[in-house]
């Protein structure tokens, strides 16, 4: 365990959050030496690397934060003050083991909405492509906030502007260069994904867990989750309790005509077990073997692709695939490729 604390510290440290960076390195000393880390951390060696036990710890610890329950923590976080932090945070963990254990047993919900700035170009290229209004189907959907995404606003280099100009959720400088020509309107005909523990983005109890997984000294990730909220409780959108492997067999059980079916997710390969990863691409591929240019099927994702996330674009009928561009696994440093 002591080995993953080190990776997602090196994680936090490239992704921008020394705050963690630095509280993670020292929790791996910690465990190492049998500390209190270790401690609570007890029981979890035979857990998947895919379910992240470093950040569910992190979240679990934060969100005694946001509880209040742990006040002076709070202010060396707020102060990103790592040094501070480190001797609070490990009592913490001494004086409050169960709680802490507790949060353990809740999977990552990182609905890390910058993601849409990556995913973008996937989505309309599908509505250019086809001239059809978009059926979203998301698997990993958490709360359900990158299914709104074309309501909020995206604006790059060059003066460049895409979404609604009002949207509290404004999503500035993500991409390197411009974006290639895209449709400036789309239509959506629905609205759904799944998730294992999916969550209500408009409760008080939603937002607190959503809040607990993002890096608290990256204030720019906090604002725009809390701007999403807002659009959320104006947009609605449903997420299923349900496998992603069950929820796509009901859902692509047969064609829908007049409509462009777009599965997409983002960071969430990782979290299905390899066999739900490989029913689900059975599946997609069943369903992509029937579409028709009235019923076109796409699946749109941005996964790990070495140090960066690769957006790849599928699409049928034909069953073509392009990798559209890289970004970071926050969204960010978008590089659209062209041809």
């Amino acid at each position: 365990m002591p080995e993953q604390l080190r990776t997602q510290a090196a994680w936090c440290a490239k992704l921008g959050s020394p705050l963690y960076a630095e509280l993670l390195a020292h929790a791996a000393l910690d465990c190492a030496d049998g500390g209190p880390t270790a401690r609570v951390l007890a029981g979890h060696e035979g857990d998947r690397a895919g379910s992240v036990l470093p950040v569910r710890l992190m979240g679990s610890v934060h969100r005694l934060v946001l509880e209040g329950r742990a006040p002076e923590l709070a202010g060396a976080y707020e102060a990103r003050d790592a040094r501070a932090a480190w001797p609070l945070f490990r009592e913490l963990l001494e004086s409050r083991p169960e709680a802490v254990r507790a949060g353990l047993r809740r999977p990552v919900q990182t609905n890390e909405v910058a993601r849409c700035a990556a995913l973008l170009g996937g989505f309309l290229a599908v509505a250019g492509s086809t001239g059809l209004p978009l059926r979203l189907l998301e698997l990993g959907a958490s709360a359900g906030l990158n299914l709104r995404w074309d309501r909020y606003r995206y604006e790059g280099p060059g003066g460049w502007a895409w979404g609604e100009a009002r949207s509290p959720v404004r999503l500035l400088g993500a991409w390197e260069a411009p974006p290639p020509p895209l449709p400036k309107t789309v239509r959506i005909d629905e609205r759904r994904g799944c998730d294992q523990d999916p969550v209500d983005p408009t409760t008080e109890e939603g937002q607190l867990t959503l809040l607990s997984y993002v890096w608290p000294d990256m204030t720019a990730r906090v604002a725009l989750l809390r701007a999403a909220f807002a659009v959320a409780a104006e947009v609605p959108a449903r997420v299923d309790r349900e496998a992603a492997g069950d929820w796509l067999a009901r859902g692509l059980a047969s064609p829908r005509e007049d409509v462009a079916s777009v599965i997409f997710h983002s960071i969430v390969w990782q979290y299905l077990p390899r066999a739900e990863r490989d029913r689900v691409v059975a599946l997609i591929e069943e369903a992509g073997a029937r579409a028709t240019a009235r019923a076109p099927l796409a699946w749109l994702r941005l996964e790990p692709g070495g140090d960066q996330a690769e957006i790849r674009l599928r699409q049928w009928p034909g069953g073509s695939e392009r990798v559209l561009g890289t970004a970071t696994f926050h969204g960010r440093e978008v590089r659209w490729r062209t041809g």
